[in-house]
């Protein structure tokens, strides 16, 4: 989901026509230099969560920092192994493990036509329910993969229930503490993801210290333990030290080796999704329809029901945060900025703006670097947006292009 809070402002070129995405390098890098300090004062090793940005023209600036990829399907274990492993796509290749980065592989349910391509990419492999592991763990030990385990503790600091692991009735994990020890033998680690958009150091620890009264005995049997992503410890305020001494403690507690898997706090605010103003109208309220849609380009505003903050409009760089829409019913001259696909309810956000906008005007909305590029779609045939990235020199190259050939190619 797309996290509002903290927006660094980006400034927009204005030749390059629009839709398109804006990845800024500087501010990716930033995050990059927080996840590494946090690794270095914890002993922790960071994976990038390809499942929120897998956009891998940027992965030269990130894989100095961070240790690998975590994935959740085979073609995201793949391009983790091929884009960020330094690994070459010819398996026998004797460049292979020159400065090589941890490749993981995890999925909710693996195919049997599939596992052994899983396989030979990963370095690890961690099987969602103790069924699937016990019907892969034998392809998985013949190559010498380790072997893990979803652990679901049924708690979980998530404020949206559509992305909560503990929901109930959740496949997300084992939570029976006796069928997991049970296969102790089998394993070497866990992961235990169980943090959305968690910006509560206090929170984390509570959750993590009745993970340690449950499944302590458990832990003290492995080899490593993935703690999952979520964690929003980019944040000005978070206290990083704090969270490093708490995995550093965890850490040697239970002789393990750390994984965190940061997805949004890799590229927070590092991206905008730049737009132009086609049309506006009034019925109550200011309305503009730019040429994008969040339900094709923005999809988790639309799934979490939020809003877009505004990062830039034309050459201005400003930082308008959404109103809440529930509560400005009746102020008429706030603006409601809509996308062009049929959706009624394609919006992404009303705004009290300091002038009323104008068809040809370029906004760029903030934050919209992660599981946006990810999720992006062909809804109403609506342009997909190009992906344009300002390279830490300031340069600026237009990575990707689509068109309608990859429309009409997208479809049969």
């Amino acid at each position: 989901m797309n996290s509002t809070k903290n927006t660094k402002p980006v400034s927009m070129p204005t030749s390059i026509p629009t839709p398109y995405y804006l990845l800024d390098e500087a501010a990716i890098v930033a995050n990059m230099q927080i996840i590494a300090r946090l690794c270095e004062l914890s002993g922790a090793k960071a994976l990038l969560a390809l499942k929120c940005f897998a956009t891998w023209g940027v992965f030269d600036v990130m894989q100095p920092y961070l240790h690998g990829t975590t994935s959740s399907s085979l073609n995201e274990v793949r391009l983790g192994y091929e884009t960020f492993g330094n690994n070459s796509a010819d398996k026998n290749d004797e460049g292979n493990g020159k400065d090589k980065k941890e490749t993981h592989a995890y999925s909710v349910a693996y195919s049997a036509d599939e596992i052994d391509e899983v396989l030979s990419y990963a370095d690890k492999i961690i099987f969602n329910s103790i069924s699937q592991l016990n019907a892969f763990k034998d392809q998985a030990g013949a190559k010498n993969i380790p072997v893990g385990l979803r652990l679901n503790p049924k708690t979980s600091n998530s404020s949206f229930i559509i992305a909560d692991p503990a929901r109930p009735f959740s496949r997300l994990g084992e939570h029976d503490k006796d069928k997991i020890a049970a296969v102790l033998a089998d394993i070497t680690g866990v992961m235990i993801h169980n943090n959305c958009e968690n910006d509560s150091f206090e929170a984390f620890s509570d959750s993590l210290t009745d993970i340690e009264d449950r499944f302590g005995d458990v832990l003290a049997q492995l080899e490593w333990v993935s703690l999952g992503g979520g964690i929003h410890f980019i944040a000005p305020d978070y206290p990083l030290e704090k969270l490093a001494m708490r995995l550093k403690d965890f850490s040697e507690k239970y002789d393990v080796q750390v994984y965190l898997e940061p997805g949004e706090a890799s590229i927070h605010g590092a991206g905008s999704l730049v737009t132009t103003v086609l049309d506006t109208m009034h019925n109550g309220k200011n309305l503009a329809v730019v040429d994008a849609s969040i339900e094709a380009h923005m999809l988790d505003l639309l799934i979490y029901r939020e809003s877009a903050p505004i990062a830039a409009i034309n050459e201005a760089l400003i930082d308008i945060v959404p109103a809440d829409m529930a509560k400005t019913v009746d102020i008429s001259d706030n603006t409601i900025i809509y996308g062009r696909s049929c959706l009624a309810g394609d919006i992404f956000g009303e705004y009290a703006l300091p002038n009323h906008l104008q068809v040809g005007d370029k906004i760029a909305f903030g934050n919209a670097a992660g599981y946006t590029m990810v999720k992006k779609n062909w809804f109403n045939g609506v342009n997909m947006p190009a992906i344009v990235i300002r390279r830490l020199d300031g340069s600026i190259d237009v990575q990707r292009e689509f068109d309608y050939q990859d429309y009409k190619a997208s479809l049969s």
